[in-house]
């Protein structure tokens, strides 16, 4: 007979407590309100004990569903258990005993998901129990964590778990921009940098604050979605569940110099709407100082970030450049040249490259000369806002030249 192992698995995860968050009865407006208690609502995966408005808990309840569906497609496996969550809203709609001390006070505070079970060889059996406020998307977050337990056992390192938890959070069906909250964001652009090894570091522990959350679900968001790390990142985040750990320094070791400047790249261009596979670079792409008659021809898209000109430039050296053809910058926008609109929308637009750095970007537009400030690959794209380029369509053809004579 085989040896039956106990496997007891505690996750916490606190998130930042705000006046927004608070979910105690003297925090809120409604003291006044007429008292309920917790109701049970069930749908195709989740059991759900709330305090909500039977709207607001069948509302929470589609887009936990939609989310399990786009985390399970994404691991590759089904959820095959029924997670069940208790989700407050309010502390003082729940009788006396019906939530432990421990639990009221995280609940104030974030959620906590409490897993125990069995596993008896390879069959694991665990429950995983997620008990949340409803603010901030923590029960979609926390519900991340339980489909891990119940379906792996393990949710991986405390920076994967807590990014994919959050990125679960915010992933919208068939929406794979930036989806999260303006706070996110804003703290993100506005506060110390921080490099993709900070992030990484196996010794974080889960419940360190809010802000640790939110760079952990901006190198998540980064990677899921950018097709040059993709196909290191899940097989890596898969082996962390399955019991065939990696490390992130081994899985991208040949690629940290890129993946590292197009993770900052991305932090600087952060907003709502930014689609990160979009704007992907192209690493593989050749450069050559023009000479002769023959000028470097590309092809640039406007649906695009930075693309590869073909040129490599010298520092000093003028350069002739002439655009055909046209694009436009929304659906229902006019056609326009590599000159762009009235407002500059839609203007070519070059910057340089070297040595993972970007220069400053400087306008073209139909045709005309630049002079080179360094030496440097030119990468040219149309003029418009990062977060615009989903509904840009066309192409423009560049030809390049030095006005140097051979």
């Amino acid at each position: 007979m085989t040896r039956r192992k106990w496997v007891s698995i505690l996750m916490v995860c606190l998130l930042c407590m705000t006046a927004a968050n608070c979910v105690d009865g003297q925090d809120r407006g409604d003291r006044n309100a007429e008292t309920r208690r917790p109701v049970d609502y069930r749908s195709r995966n989740f059991l759900v004990h709330t305090d909500l408005a039977k709207d607001d808990a069948d509302a929470l309840l589609q887009k936990m569903e939609t989310m399990l569906k786009i985390i399970s497609r994404y691991w590759g496996a089904p959820n095959r258990k029924t997670i069940e969550c208790y989700v407050v809203d309010n502390l003082d709609y729940w009788p006396a005993g019906s939530l432990s001390p421990n639990v009221r006070n995280t609940v104030r505070q974030g959620g906590i998901t409490i897993a125990q079970g069995a596993r008896r060889g390879n069959q694991l059996n665990v429950n995983a129990v997620v008990y949340s406020s409803n603010s901030f998307g923590t029960p979609q977050h926390e519900a991340v964590h339980a489909y891990c337990y119940q379906t792996f056992g393990v949710t991986g390192p405390t920076w994967y778990a807590e990014g994919m938890a959050e990125l679960g959070n915010y992933w919208i069906e068939d929406d794979t921009t930036v989806t999260a909250p303006d706070y996110v964001i804003q703290y993100l652009k506005k506060s110390p940098r921080k490099s993709i090894k900070e992030i990484t570091d196996n010794r974080q522990r889960t419940g360190d604050g809010w802000q640790n959350y939110t760079w952990r679900w901006a190198l998540c968001h980064f990677l899921v979605n950018n097709s040059n790390y993709y196909d290191r990142f899940r097989p890596m985040g898969i082996g962390f569940l399955t019991g065939r750990p990696s490390t992130f320094d081994r899985s991208f070791a040949s690629k940290m110099e890129e993946l590292e400047f197009e993770f900052q790249f991305f932090v600087d261009h952060l907003q709502r709407g930014f689609d990160v596979g979009r704007c992907v670079w192209n690493w593989k792409a050749k450069y050559r100082v023009q000479k002769g008659t023959r000028p470097v021809v590309s092809r640039i898209r406007a649906d695009k970030g930075w693309q590869p000109s073909g040129l490599k430039v010298v520092a000093g050296q003028e350069y002739q450049f002439s655009a055909t053809g046209t694009w436009r910058t929304s659906e229902d926008s006019a056609e326009v040249s590599a000159d762009g609109g009235p407002d500059d929308t839609g203007k070519l637009v070059g910057i340089l490259f070297m040595d993972y750095q970007l220069g400053r970007s400087f306008d073209l537009g139909i045709d005309g000369t630049f002079t080179a400030m360094n030496d440097g690959l030119l990468l040219l794209r149309c003029g418009d806002d990062w977060n615009q380029l989903g509904n840009n369509k066309g192409t423009i053809s560049v030809e390049l030249m030095s006005s140097e004579k051979s």
